[in-house]
């Protein structure tokens, strides 16, 4: 069978299997990136006297890949499942003046390496978080979280509190929609053992990534995605049979009761808390930033921005920085108030 039918039938088939959420975007690539090389792909952000580096520091839970750029205080920018630190590119870019932005990269994610059997659910990603600052010798963070990532974030700021300078969590997983419903169809194909074909069915044709039945609907503008970024999204997840293994396993781990069983103490949590969400979300609906802003009593402020879907970190960062701006420097003044 010729090359370019091999690739038109599995383009048939993912579409027709993948009805799949946004979140199957994103991770960076095979190579970390030099010191030298901006993380931004786009030419409006204004430069910075410092430039992202890319690392890797050993904790108890593997060898964890990061990406930082900037001093000061630490913001700790957590991604969501299928992703990596690549999501938060912009972040690290327009925000690297007034902190030291850091960009994880999760168990069975990125250039994170891990063992072959080790546990790599949500609470045990919120507990690498800590190894991983406990490494860095990093006492607390302006802590942020997109998708799972947000679940984990929750899981993090609820289990070490006082650990969590700010929260901000966008769109995701939330108390009992974990996974989502419209996840579930994704879920399937990967137990069937579909995974791999469907990270080389997007990599070898990259509009089938940007389908609607496929991660179209993560982004407003999926047009304006570039095929290097789909690369730095997929390429990690795709490179060994046992990297995409592990991904296999963090899907199935995904369960509601590691959200629930923090809930009592999320709903104790004091750190100032900033819920910004998209309301164009299929996946998240907006209830759940309310159902967030009524159970965390840390919670200042609660923004919708309109028409914005899940992936609105990268595609309306400006919107969103100028908010993470104000709460981290509102967080600072309460702190600079209530200290002795």
């Amino acid at each position: 069978m010729k090359h370019h039918v091999v690739v038109e039938l599995l383009r048939t088939i993912v579409i027709g299997l993948l009805l799949c959420r946004p979140v199957l975007a994103a991770a960076f690539s095979d190579a970390p990136l030099a010191t030298s090389t901006k993380i931004s792909e786009v030419s409006v952000m204004s430069e910075k006297k410092s430039s992202p580096v890319h690392r890797s520091v050993q904790t108890a839970s593997g060898r964890i890949s990061y990406t930082e750029q900037g001093s000061g205080p630490v913001a700790l920018f957590v991604h969501g499942v299928l992703l990596n630190g690549y999501l938060w590119r912009h972040q690290l870019e327009d925000l690297s003046d007034v902190c030291r932005c850091i960009a994880v990269d999760l168990l069975a994610h990125g250039d994170t390496e891990i063992a072959p059997d080790q546990d790599v659910s949500v609470t045990a990603n919120a507990e690498m978080l800590k190894e991983f600052l406990d490494a860095l010798h990093i006492d607390q963070v302006d802590l942020v979280g997109n998708d799972s990532g947000g679940g984990i974030a929750q899981i993090f700021a609820a289990l070490y509190p006082e650990r969590v300078r700010s929260l901000t969590l966008t769109d995701c997983d939330t108390h009992d929609n974990w996974p989502p419903e419209a996840f579930k169809p994704f879920l399937a194909i990967a137990a069937a053992g579909s995974l791999h074909g469907t990270l080389e069915t997007m990599l070898m044709d990259k509009s089938v990534y940007r389908s609607p039945q496929a991660l179209g609907p993560a982004y407003e503008h999926p047009e304006r995605l570039s095929d290097y970024s789909i690369e730095k999204y997929l390429r990690p997840l795709f490179r060994t049979e046992q990297r995409t293994h592990d991904l296999q396993r963090f899907l199935a781990a995904f369960d509601n009761k590691h959200t629930l069983a923090i809930e009592t103490q999320l709903k104790t949590l004091k750190a100032p808390t900033l819920i910004v969400w998209g309301t164009d979300d299929v996946y998240f609906d907006v209830k759940w930033s309310h159902w967030l802003a009524e159970n965390i009593p840390g919670t200042r402020r609660r923004v919708e921005l309109q028409g914005a879907r899940i992936f609105f970190p990268e595609e309306r960062w400006q919107e969103f920085d100028k908010e993470l701006r104000a709460h981290w420097q509102a967080a600072q003044k309460t702190a600079r108030q209530v200290a002795p």
